[in-house]
C-alpha cells in the first residue's frame, strides 16, 4: 500500500513508513501462455508425487520487516512445510528496494538468469512484471478452474479482489494482501480537543475543523494523509483524485489526467490543510513516529500499520480508533486498493506446481487468519470474520477492522500506468503533488506540467 508501495529496506518504524505505501494495478500488454499450455481450464503441469522432493525460493517485502511481519510470513512458511513435507521453501527478503520500487530486485535477478521461483509484486508493477519480466499467467499454468477454485471456498474472495491480478484475459498474480485508506484516529487526543471520537469527520472540511481543534485545544498535530509526497507512492493519492470524481489516466490509457479538475481540486484541498496549519510538513517516516507516539490526532494510512499502531497506542497510554476515508462534500469516498500478488517466474514446471500450492496455502484460510490478527491486513476472504473456528473471535475484539472491510465492499481498482516508464510517470506525479502542497507551488499549473512530461513516457499508440 503496496507498496503495498512497501519498504524500503531497514527496521524499526523508519522500516515501516516505507512499508505503509505499497499500491497499484496492472496495465493492459499481455505476455504469451506459458510453454506447453494446452487448455485453459485444465491443468496445464503436472501435479507433484507424494515422494518428489522440490524446493523453491519465495522472495517477499514482508520478510525485510523483523518486527510485526516477518515472524508472520515465517511462521506460515514453516506451516505449508508441514502440509507439504516434499516442498522446501527458501524465503527471502528483496536484495534491493528503491522508494516505490518492489520489483527491482525481481528485474536484477531475471536478468541474471535467477528469478526468484515465486514473489510478492506490487500491483503498479503488475504490467511490467507480465510483459518485461516474464511472470507466468497463473491459468495458463493451472488451468482457469483451478484459479477460480482458489477465489472460492467455504469463505470465498470478496468479488472486488478476484480481478485485481489479470490482464487481458490472463491472471498473472493472485491477490494476497492490501488495504484500503483507513482513517486511524487518536481518541484522546479527540476528546481532549472537545471532540467525539465516536461521531469522527466523514469530510474533509470536516477533518480540517477537528484537526485545528485538535492543535488549538490539544497542543498536537491534527491529521496527516499518507497520499501526498512521492515517499508515500500512489495509491491512496489516486483514492483522493477519484473520490474528488476524477482518474489519474483516461479511460483509453493513452494520455494522463491527474492535471485535470479533480485531482487540481483534490491537490488543493490537502495544500489548504496545510496552509490552515492542519497538517504539519512532515515526512513519512515522521508522521507515522509521531502517530504512534500518540502527538498527531488523526492519519489516513494502510491497515498493514495496524499492530504498529496498537503497540504504540497501549505503550503510550493512548486509545486508538479507526474510521472510513473521508469524502468530498456528500459524494462518498472512493476506497482504492494497496497491496501486492503472488506471481511465478520459474520456467521449470516442477517448481511453477509447487509455487501453486505455496500461493494457495498463503491465500487460505488459515493464512488470511494469520495475516489479518497479527498483521492488520485485509481478509480478503470476508466472511472468515464470521467464522468462531478462524477470525470471529479475534473480529469481536478488534472493531479497528470493520472500515477497512465495509471499503473493501466498494473498492475501485486502483490503475497503473502502462509501460516502462509506469514509476517515472508516478514519481512526477507525486512529486508534483507535494511541492504543491507543502511548497506553494500552484497546483494547477505544477500538475498540468508533470503530466506533459509525463506524457512522453506512455508507450505510443
Amino acid at each position: 500500500m503496496a507498496r503495498p508501495r512497501l519498504a524500503r529496506a531497514a527496521a524499526g518504524l523508519a522500516l515501516l513508513s516505507c512499508l505503509a505505501a505499497a499500491c497499484a494495478t496492472g496495465g493492459t500488454t499481455t505476455t504469451g501462455t506459458a510453454a506447453g499450455a494446452t487448455s485453459r481450464a485444465g491443468a496445464t503441469i503436472p501435479e507433484l508425487t507424494a515422494d518428489q522432493k522440490v524446493s523453491i525460493t519465495f522472495e517477499s517485502y514482508n520478510l525485510a520487516n523483523t518486527g510485526t511481519w516477518k515472524p508472520v510470513i515465517e511462521g506460515l512458511i514453516a506451516d505449508f512445510e508441514k502440509q507439504y513435507p516434499n516442498i522446501t521453501v527458501k524465503a527471502q527478503p528483496p536484495t534491493s528496494a528503491t522508494a516505490g520500487d518492489f520489483v527491482g530486485s525481481i528485474k536484477t535477478e531475471a536478468l541474471a538468469g535467477n528469478p526468484p521461483d515465486v514473489a510478492q509484486i506490487t500491483f503498479n508493477a503488475l504490467d511490467f512484471a507480465a510483459t518485461a519480466l516474464a511472470a507466468k499467467p497463473l491459468d495458463s499454468l493451472v488451468g482457469t478452474d483451478a484459479v477460480k477454485a482458489n477465489f472460492a471456498g467455504t469463505h470465498p474472495f470478496a468479488p472486488a479482489a478476484t480481478t485485481l491480478g489479470d490482464l487481458n484475459g490472463h491472471t498473472y498474480t493472485m491477490p494476497y494482501v492490501f488495504s484500503t485508506p483507513v482513517l486511524w484516529i487518536n481518541a484522546s487526543l479527540f476528546k481532549a480537543a472537545g471532540l467525539d471520537p465516536t461521531k469522527p469527520p466523514t469530510t474533509w472540511d470536516e477533518v480540517r475543523t477537528d484537526a485545528l481543534a485538535i492543535k488549538q485545544k490539544a497542543g498536537k498535530d491534527g491529521v496527516y494523509l499518507d497520499c501526498t509526497t512521492k515517499g508515500a507512492g500512489d495509491w491512496c493519492f489516486q483514492s483522493l483524485v477519484r473520490s474528488n470524481g476524477g482518474q489519474v489516466i483516461s479511460a483509453d490509457r493513452k494520455s494522463l489526467t491527474f492535471d485535470q479538475p479533480a485531482a487540481v481540486g483534490a491537490v488543493s484541498m490537502a495544500a489548504d490543510l496545510y496552509k490552515s496549519g492542519a497538517t504539519p510538513n512532515f515526512s513519512q517516516a515522521q508522521a507515522m513516529d509521531a502517530f504512534t507516539k500518540g502527538d498527531l490526532g488523526m492519519m489516513l494510512e494502510t491497515s498493514a500499520l495496524q499492530g504498529a499502531f496498537i503497540a504504540g497506542a497501549q505503550a503510550g497510554h493512548w486509545d486508538l480508533t479507526a474510521a472510513a476515508e473521508p469524502g468530498f462534500g456528500t459524494a462518498p469516498a472512493v476506497p482504492t486498493n494497496s497491496g501486492s500478488g503472488l506471481s511465478i517466474f520459474s520456467n521449470d514446471p516442477a517448481k511453477q506446481r509447487a509455487g501453486w500450492d505455496l500461493i494457495k496455502f498463503l491465500t487460505s484460510d488459515h493464512a488470511y487468519t494469520e495475516i489479518s490478527s497479527k498483521i492488520g491486513y485485509l481478509p480478503l476472504r470476508t466472511s472468515l470474520v464470521d467464522d468462531p473456528a478462524y477470525l470471529k473471535p479475534w473480529a469481536d475484539q478488534h472493531p479497528l477492522i470493520k472500515p477497512n472491510l465495509d471499503q473493501l465492499t466498494r473498492l475501485k481498482p486502483w490503475v497503473s500506468f502502462p509501460g516502462n516508464g509506469y514509476q517515472q510517470i508516478t514519481d512526477l506525479m507525486m512529486s508534483a503533488a507535494e511541492s504543491a502542497i507543502y511548497q506553494g507551488k500552484d497546483p494547477k499549473t505544477t500538475l498540468a506540467d508533470a503530466a506533459r512530461q509525463g506524457d512522453k513516457l506512455l508507450p505510443a499508440s
